[in-house]
């Protein structure tokens, strides 16, 4: 994976972009540094989306019984009525353990390069998997999962329809799989998109010129692409450090994956979609307000000391990426047998 760091001659480049006058020059430069999301699914790594695999993963994403405690699903963390995140600071897992992270929204992560804040994940698959096994989340075994899923013939079922060319189908690769395929179904459109595609009056003025400060001013040098952001890492703290109450001195970031210095404090760039939804920020969650937050990546990030007016056009654009939810039916999970194993473990 391809490591991205904004350099001075890059930031430079963007902040000398001229005043774009109307909707279409706008979009245009735009178009340059933004793609649309796309009227179509997106194709998976090897794993084949079907209407019954898209169902058996969202059953699985909501059954807490995944959890060894049998209380936390994904949607605990990744909680869709709350813009697919659990607006914490931190998770709260196992035994009310508190994460290390902030959790990212699952809304689009299908687009992001990678998986979470430190890309230890290649892809939503990869990513199902490590919640499930994390002592301070989910803190089960695939052993334990498969053993639950048998236990119950409805799940049987349910994955002999979503996988019928295996003939032992209930697999942890496959439970992932499933879950992966739920995922990439969770796409938001916006108004946004509509002005990527055409529309001049999808953005307001104040939008507009909060996407031409965007462009200007250099937050898309990092934030770019179908998901504006979730595409390359770059350290929190390029221009100037932010204090610890935001940026944690035991936090290294990518660091803890690659062992390699440079990679200290580094972080793959959030991706931006639906933000407004989405407080806290940052990795660390210890940023309540998103105008706090756009300053600060100002200071931080580009050595820009925003003014109000243009703390308030940038806010108001990240307002436009906010985009219609898919409609979400709780499902009906399969019920136990005497067979399911027991929720374990302490919850106190």
């Amino acid at each position: 994976m391809k490591k991205s760091i904004l350099t001075f001659a890059g930031a430079f480049a963007l902040s000398a972009m001229p005043h774009l006058a109307g909707a279409s020059d706008l979009r245009e430069a735009a178009l340059e540094m933004f793609k649309p999301l796309p009227s179509t699914l997106p194709a998976l790594n090897e794993n084949t989306i079907t209407p019954e695999k898209v169902a058996l993963g969202k059953a699985l994403f909501f059954d807490p019984r995944m959890s060894a405690s049998g209380v936390f699903s994904c949607n605990s963390c990744h909680n869709l009525a709350t813009g697919g995140d659990d607006n914490m600071e931190t998770s709260i897992g196992h035994a009310w353990q508190k994460g290390p992270r902030n959790s990212p929204t699952v809304l689009n992560s299908v687009f992001n390069e990678a998986q979470f804040w430190d890309g230890r994940a290649a892809d939503l698959a990869e990513q199902a998997k490590g919640p499930v096994q994390a002592g301070v989340e989910m803190a089960n075994t695939p052993e334990n999962v498969i053993a639950t899923l048998n236990s119950m013939p409805q799940y049987v079922d349910w994955f002999k329809a979503a996988f019928p060319a295996e003939a032992d189908p209930v697999t942890f690769d496959n439970f992932a799989k499933a879950i992966e395929a739920y995922e990439a179904t969770l796409i938001t459109p916006s108004p946004f998109d509509a002005f990527l595609n055409g529309d001049d009056g999808a953005l307001n003025e104040i939008e507009q010129a909060g996407l031409e400060l965007f462009m200007d001013k250099g937050c898309a040098a990092c934030h770019n692409g179908v998901n504006i952001g979730g595409n390359g890492y770059y350290p929190f703290g390029l221009i100037e450090k932010p204090g610890a109450d935001v940026l944690p001195p035991d936090d290294k970031g990518r660091y803890q994956v690659t062992a390699t210095a440079d990679d200290s404090y580094v972080f793959r760039a959030s991706p931006l979609r639906n933000i407004d939804q989405t407080a806290p920020y940052f990795h660390s969650g210890k940023v309540w307000d998103l105008r706090v937050a756009v300053a600060i990546m100002g200071t931080s990030q580009l050595g820009e000391e925003l003014n109000d007016q243009e703390v308030d056009q940038i806010v108001a654009f990240l307002g436009s990426l906010t985009g219609a939810m898919p409609e979400v039916v709780y499902p009906v999970l399969p019920p136990e047998t005497a067979a399911t194993p027991r929720p374990t473990g302490e919850v106190k």
